[in-house]
């Protein structure tokens, strides 16, 4: 039997995109050539792509989808970005977007499950993509708003292809004024929503456990200041309702003018128009947020498969 050098193995895995050792098995059963190697690894077919699930998927798509008073939003996520380009992966979370916002859909598992235009599910048909295109897929999150009366807007900020992007935002906005108020406030306050990265509508939204953190970094901080006992606790609770306040939508300075609250500049758009405007919701899908990519040593990990550790 052919020795199986860690060289033939990085070849490998550079040409057929496969995992480490699934290549390293390829060539074990091929005799050390990468050619029939190749031909192994594709003759597996769907097998490879359960296999391809342990591979951390950072890149992809955010897709955004409004149809009056619902809009919906829409994570699907690849291992490169590459595949973002990829018309196939495109046309997928684009349909999974249209399906979720005509069912109403609210979470992933929900709208894996839900059927898919073309026939099964939307699950089957990430499956399909996953052994078709040759990269770990994962259909990560949805975002669902919606309004009584008014419009839901939304934003796709740099966007690949209209609807399809990296950071896309939904505005929802309560109110019986027509489009032509509604659309332009909605369309500012996305753009605000997009740039500022709010992590709540209002203060008293923010989780108790992001709060909990901020204060744990402002009692560190006022420790090192020698100060009281009481001024202290003063300053901690300064800098945590300082947090809340720029982090809390409806508190936040105005992108446009840097200055002026959100809350305050719906209220005068709602003055302006004579009627009520409420700034129900919002959702912000910012691509792969919240995901530990990995890192690792490639050179040791080609050794360390070649040497069968």
């Amino acid at each position: 039997m052919a020795e199986i050098t860690a060289a033939a193995v990085k070849d490998l895995r550079e040409k057929s995109g496969a995992g480490m050792m699934d290549c390293k098995k390829a060539l074990s059963e091929t005799n050390g050539d990468v050619e029939a190697a190749i031909d192994w690894l594709r003759a597996k077919g769907l097998a490879a792509a359960a296999k391809k699930s342990s591979r951390t998927a950072a890149e992809g798509l955010v897709a955004v989808k409004t149809a009056g008073t619902k809009g919906v939003a829409v994570e699907v996520n690849s291992e490169t970005d590459f595949v973002a380009k990829n018309e196939q992966f495109q046309g997928f979370v684009a349909t999974a977007a249209d399906v979720a916002l005509a069912g109403g859909i609210a979470d992933a598992e929900t709208l894996k499950a839900t059927p898919h235009p073309a026939g099964g599910t939307i699950n089957d048909a990430l499956v399909t993509n996953i052994a078709t295109i040759g990269e770990n897929q994962q259909l990560r999150r949805v975002g669902f708003v919606s309004v009584d009366q008014g419009l839901v807007v939304d934003y796709m900020h740099n966007a690949v292809v209209p609807g399809l992007g990296k950071i896309g935002v939904l505005v929802a906005l309560e109110s019986p004024a027509g489009a032509d108020v509604l659309l332009p406030l909605g369309k500012q306050i996305a753009m605000h929503v997009a740039a500022a990265f709010p992590v709540a509508l209002n203060a008293s939204d923010i989780p108790a456990e992001v709060l909990e953190r901020e204060r744990k970094i402002a009692e560190e901080k006022a420790a090192e200041s020698g100060k009281p006992a009481e001024i202290i606790a003063k300053m901690v609770d300064g800098a945590v309702a300082k947090y809340a306040k720029e982090n809390a939508l409806l508190s936040q300075p105005f992108v446009i003018d840097g200055k002026t609250p959100v809350a305050d500049v719906v209220a005068k758009a709602a003055k302006d128009a004579g009627t009520t405007i409420v700034l129900k919701d919002y959702v912000r899908f910012q691509l792969g947020e919240g995901i530990e990519k990995e890192e690792s040593d490639f050179a040791a990990e080609v050794a360390a498969a070649a040497k069968g550790a």
